[in-house]
């Protein structure tokens, strides 16, 4: 996992299973995100091949701590696996999901993963 903070955005790259083991990570770094002053989270999901329902609420709880400071929590590029688990669930209609990071506009940063 890494990110890049660039004014008010943070992008957080992520890779592997996001799941019990792993949310709690994914938990510090964007909540450091926010304490560091982002208000806009971009997560790319394109590296990650699972993610269960411990790793959907880390994310929820994000999205709704970067509202409070009128901001939001977009996901970019997820896997058709965890698209799936988006649009069962139906947090693919709570989430901003873009296709790539190119969509996104060049006031984001690219991060490698690690």
């Amino acid at each position: 996992m890494s990110s890049q903070s660039q004014a008010d955005h943070a992008l957080v790259a992520v890779r592997g299973e996001i799941d019990l083991y792993t949310a709690p990570l994914l938990h510090s770094e964007l909540v450091n995100a926010l304490d560091d002053g982002a208000t806009r989270l971009v997560v790319d999901m394109s590296r990650v091949e699972f993610c269960d329902s411990t790793g959907m609420n880390v994310l929820l709880s994000a999205m709704k701590r970067s509202r409070e400071k009128d901001g939001d929590l977009e996901l970019v590029a997820p896997r058709p696996a965890v698209m799936k688990i988006l649009e069962i669930t139906g947090l693919d209609s709570v989430f901003t999901v873009h296709d790539s990071v190119d969509a996104l506009g060049a006031t984001v940063g690219t991060a490698a993963a690690k």
